[in-house]
């Protein structure tokens, strides 16, 4: 079709697309999320690294999922057109999922990049997408706003390492649900959101530089799409500590610990006088380090028959035990560990920022999610605990 379509008025380019009442746009990045569970905390010009290290894609089949939960009938399937890029940027996944899609005119290469994120949802655009469906990370989301601003409704199917933007679904199925919402009509109000990311250099030194690139209109549906991730005042620094202190009290001889990213368990490490990394999975025994930042690799194999238990705290604001910045701790190491061999820390004022909603998994494996939802122990303090639910 190719790059003219730039150029067509949109009337011209209904004509073309057909006379589908429900146009839905989509885009994969193919390439987001790889450097998840190999360490990299992030993909950004780290692709091949991450592939050599033995990532795999992880997108497309949470693209997958939203697709399947959006035509769950035949009805659905044929009664929207969804354009899409050729191969692997869309045109594979839609069709493995039942859809006949129609192929916006990108000349696709070997490896695929921001700039064809960027042209395929401009073409979209053109084409009378009434919204676009892309699947990636804040990455992805900053190449879509830079194509198409405000100009048409998204949803973000959350793929990516990095997920700070408040414009991603909360899981795949829910962006697979709010789609059908949308072209049903069942949903017209939008919102405004930020595109936020995080310089990914400064961020595998163990620093977070958070910066605002822009808006994108979403569906206004609180329950479906994920907050903006909340920082961690000072005042919580005490009750940090203290939530650290009944860990390293509780760590039990011979047994291997996978602390998780985050300010809430890197007092762990810091009270044990071991070098940690904020934003990384450290492998911890007999109070020694065993591995600093391990990848999803390094930890099986550090484990193997042993027995390990895993330490994690949620995502502040957002609520996020697995799936969004812990992708290392992968759903075979969740399955091997076992629900109760995970222990969750959390201050008082980190569930309280979630403003009574559950904690969230989204591992990626349906089986896993399902094995962790329930009510879990919450390590608030020096030998306090609540209980609260996982969804």
């Amino acid at each position: 079709m190719g790059h003219y379509l730039a150029q067509l008025s949109e009337k011209d380019s209904r004509k073309i697309a057909g006379d589908f009442l429900k146009r839905l746009g989509f885009i994969i990045n193919p390439i987001a999320g790889l450097g998840g569970r190999v360490g990299l905390k992030g993909t950004d010009g780290m692709a091949e690294k991450a592939i050599a290290l033995g990532a795999l894609p992880l997108a497309p089949q949470k693209a997958a999922r939203a697709l399947v939960t959006l035509g769950q009938s035949r009805s659905e399937k044929e009664g929207v057109l969804i354009l899409t890029p050729p191969g692997a940027m869309g045109e594979d996944i839609v069709r493995a999922a039942g859809f006949s899609p129609q192929v916006v005119g990108l000349a696709l290469a070997e490896k695929t990049s921001g700039t064809d994120t960027i042209e395929a949802a401009r073409m979209i655009r053109v084409l009378g997408a009434d919204i676009l469906l892309f699947a990636g990370g804040d990455g992805t989301a900053r190449d879509i706003c830079a194509a198409i601003g405000e100009r048409l409704p998204v949803i973000g199917v959350p793929a990516g390492v990095k997920i700070h933007s408040p414009v991603f679904a909360r899981t795949p199925e829910s962006a697979g649900e709010l789609a059908r919402l949308f072209l049903d009509k069942k949903l017209s109000q939008v919102c405004e959101r930020e595109v936020l990311d995080i310089d990914e250099d400064t961020y595998r030194k163990g620093r977070v530089s958070t910066r605002l690139y822009g808006y994108l209109q979403v569906p206004d549906q609180g329950d479906r799409m994920q907050n903006r991730k909340a920082g961690t005042p000072l005042s919580q620094k005490a009750s940090q500590n203290l939530i650290a202190l009944d860990m390293i009290d509780a760590m039990e001889t011979d047994i291997f610990y996978l602390v998780g990213p985050g300010s809430t368990t890197r007092p762990i490490l810091s009270n044990l006088n071991l070098a940690h990394s904020l934003l990384g999975v450290d492998v911890v025994q007999n109070r020694q380090l065993v591995k600093k930042d391990a990848s999803e690799k390094q930890i099986l194999g550090i484990i193997k028959e042993h027995p390990f238990k895993i330490i994690i705290t949620p995502i502040g604001g957002q609520g996020y035990l697995f799936g969004r910045g812990n992708h290392q701790i992968s759903p075979e190491i969740i399955q091997r560990a076992g629900r109760g061999n995970i222990r969750v820390g959390a201050t008082l004022e980190k569930i309280g920022s979630l403003q009574g909603e559950p904690f969230l998994v989204d591992t990626g494996d349906k089986e896993t999610d399902q094995m962790l939802a329930g009510y879990i122990r919450v390590v608030t303090g020096y030998r306090q605990e609540m209980i609260y639910p996982v969804v």
